[in-house]
């Protein structure tokens, strides 16, 4: 049987044209270093898609929001589970083989949203290591028992002091990662020993490039810009990329006024030393909470008759970013385009976002009247009046005491799940298209009674997830904080601010006496704030009537839901795209998901929230979960035409991935719901031709 040879990135995979004997292995998060979610796979094709059926299914026996691409090497699946267990199981079978609980390490239980885990092999093939993250630490496991590789950093970890919920990428013998919370930086770590090697600051230090982008000695206060999504690597040159999130406050910025380099940018860096190569910030001063949602994508195209090799950036507002990967020189021309100001005492919005002129949006970029919904006459009339009331203002409103609809919405456009490429320079990603609300809040009472120490901190760091009353978010999985302190002890709250915990990132550089404060008003031990007081945190050199404290927090998270409950908008409420970054052209749109009682209703597929991303084949398919129908479907890479579909158990909020075992081909995803109110569990699925 004549076989061929595919190189993915710097390993070079050998197969047969349909039925290789050899594993083929799925052995980096997304599929490879580039982030591209491409497997050269052709086993199962568009002509026998139909037969798939499931092979295997593993109950992790937890609940919780479970979106792990998982790792195949060798035959074996490595999964990290929703409390942060690493379980190992035969990839043919779903048999189990190990399971590593981290409650049995000094860090205990993590926080949840671990979407994957790295993989590192020595250049002679004598070692292997597998490290995750847990509760502000990096471990390292043996893949073949599960057993803690003692050697590595203080017993077998790493303090990072920051969480971690998306794995770094592997360089040669280093690990390159980012994080959750804290002070932002990127960090590049010896795989073997733990040192670290190299630190870039997200928040400049006084001499390095952007300090003057943000007030004075910023880098010892502000927080943010952690870059979470993970990172991208051209492995030949030595460059990786880095996509970062928002400064915070994430929707106040009166004490960060600048542009805040390097908060929202993709940034090339030296792989090897951590020196900046060329940067891009696809949003100025962000107000909105619009971090990069997703790694860069890196991908081959043909531009103006030359080949390109090129890295393509998300955007939550559903633009797609193009560079030369080399140069950072945009494909396309990059316009910048004034945006509405902010009339909040203190704040300083940025004049100008920057909009790429190719691609064209891949969702609408505003909420008008036309949009108001279809769904039925009650919810056209209910959503044409609050957007008569609340207007939109296009992707970037500025944050006002007024209501406004926040469309593109908080959670995109595109999220984390991230996009495909194929080789021949297509681009596939699904979109979200849910309308949000937007309002910010005055940090004082009505009543003009005094606050607290800690109580304006709280409105500004927490009150977002946890509710300006502290009553949270059930359904978004924000606890409530009221009597807090008969079900947690002190010291296990601030264990929880330092190091985070479900979907807190940790505050591990938040000044103690700020961090304390808090604590006192979460747990009703503060006394109120005289005029004569300053905040705790500010410094003693700063007088009391000097004192700038924050004047606005935001009102909090909350979807625009029509009556029945269903987006407040227009359907598609959820779509997947080809986009030929050749051309700059959209090549595709289809709908992503649907509601079955209003296919019923005779209402055409409106397309679900979606979380999770595509995986591309060489078989000309597109897999992807991520709908809020508990649906797996299969999709025309050329046509965007749904060849497959089966029920999951719980939805597929992750991005699968494709290995080969003796000769078959799989195709597997983590299944765990939880998203959009909907169900929750955790199993994982594999599928197979018979």
């Amino acid at each position: 049987m004549q076989k061929f040879q595919v190189v993915v990135g710097a390993v070079v995979i050998w197969a047969s044209a349909l039925n290789a004997q050899e594993n083929v292995d799925w052995a980096e998060y997304l599929g490879g270093k580039e982030r591209n979610l491409y497997s050269p796979l052709n086993q199962i094709t568009r002509d026998n898609v139909s037969e798939l059926e499931v092979a295997w299914t593993f109950d992790t026996g937890e609940k919780g929001e479970y979106q792990a691409n998982n790792l195949i090497v060798d035959g074996v699946l490595f999964t990290p589970t929703q409390s942060r267990k690493v379980v190992a199981l035969d990839a043919a079978t779903g048999k189990e083989r190990w399971t590593w609980d981290p409650a049995n390490e000094r860090s205990g239980e993590g926080r949840r949203r671990q979407r994957g885990l790295a993989y590192w092999k020595s250049a002679d093939g004598s070692e292997e290591r597998l490290f995750t993250g847990v509760a502000g630490y990096l471990f390292a496991l043996n893949p073949k028992n599960g057993e803690v590789i003692r050697t590595f950093g203080e017993n077998g970890s790493i303090n990072l002091e920051s969480g971690l919920n998306t794995p770094g990428v592997i360089y040669q013998d280093s690990l390159i990662l980012g994080g959750v919370g804290g002070v932002g930086k990127v960090r590049s770590f010896d795989v073997r020993t733990g040192k670290l090697l190299w630190t870039f600051h997200l928040i400049p230090r006084p001499g390095e490039f952007g300090y003057d982008t943000w007030p004075e000695k910023a880098y010892k206060t502000a927080t943010g810009t952690m870059p979470w999504c993970g990172q991208s690597l051209d492995e030949e040159r030595g460059i990786v990329y880095i996509a970062t999130k928002t400064a915070e406050p994430d929707f106040y910025g009166g004490s960060r006024h600048g542009e805040n380099l390097f908060a929202n940018c993709i940034l090339a860096l030296n792989a090897a030393t951590g020196e900046r190569l060329w940067h891009f910030q696809i949003v100025h001063h962000d107000l909105l909470d619009k971090d990069l949602p997703c790694p860069p994508v890196l991908l081959t195209v043909t531009h103006q008759g030359k080949k390109i090799d090129a890295v393509a950036q998300g955007s939550k507002h559903g633009l797609l970013f193009v560079f030369d990967r080399v140069t950072g020189e945009p494909l396309w021309p990059i316009e910048e385009r004034a945006v509405p100001q902010s009339d909040l005492e203190g704040e300083q919005a940025w004049p100008t976002q920057p909009f790429p002129t190719r691609p064209e949006p891949l969702m609408r970029q505003k909420y008008t009247e036309a949009d108001a919904s279809s769904i039925s006459p009650e919810a056209h009339q209910l959503t044409l009046d609050r957007i008569r009331a609340s207007p939109n203002f296009g992707p970037f409103p500025a944050p006002s005491l007024n209501e406004t609809v926040m469309f593109p919405g908080f959670d995109g456009g595109m999220e984390w799940g991230g996009g495909a490429a194929d080789p021949d320079g297509i681009y596939y990603v699904n979109i979200n298209e849910m309308p949000w609300l937007l309002q910010m809040v005055e940090t004082r009472r009505a009543d003009g009674t005094p606050l607290v120490p800690g109580e304006r901190d709280y409105m500004v760091f927490c009150g977002a997830c946890h509710g300006l009353d502290r009553k949270g978010n059930p359904a978004a999985e924000f606890p409530s904080l009221v009597d807090i302190g008969k079900r947690k002890s002190r010291s296990e709250i601030e264990q929880i601010t330092r190091q985070g915990g479900g979907r807190m990132p940790g505050y591990a550089t938040m000044p103690e006496a700020k961090r304390n404060a808090i604590l006192n008003y979460i747990l009703g031990e503060n006394e109120p704030l005289s005029a004569s007081r300053k905040e705790p945190g500010v410094p003693d050199s700063v007088k009391p009537d000097e004192t700038q404290p924050m004047n606005y927090a935001f009102g909090g998270f909350r979807r625009w839901l029509d009556n029945e409950g269903y987006p407040a908008i227009k359907p598609p409420w959820g779509t997947l795209n080809a986009v030929d970054l050749n051309t700059g052209e959209i090549k595709w749109k289809v709908t992503l998901g649907e509601y079955p009682e209003l296919t019923e209703r005779g209402i055409p597929p409106t397309g679900t929230e979606n979380y999770g991303g595509p995986l591309v084949t060489a078989g000309g398919l597109i897999f992807i979960g991520a709908t809020a129908d508990e649906t797996f479907r299969v999709f025309d890479r050329e046509t965007g035409d749904v060849l497959w579909k089966a029920k999951l158990p719980f939805g597929g909020n992750a991005t699968p991935s494709t290995y080969m075992v003796d000769g078959k081909q799989y195709v597997v995803i983590s299944a765990g719901g939880g998203k959009s109110g909907r169900p929750i569990g955790g199993k994982l699925v594999a599928f197979a031709l018979p």
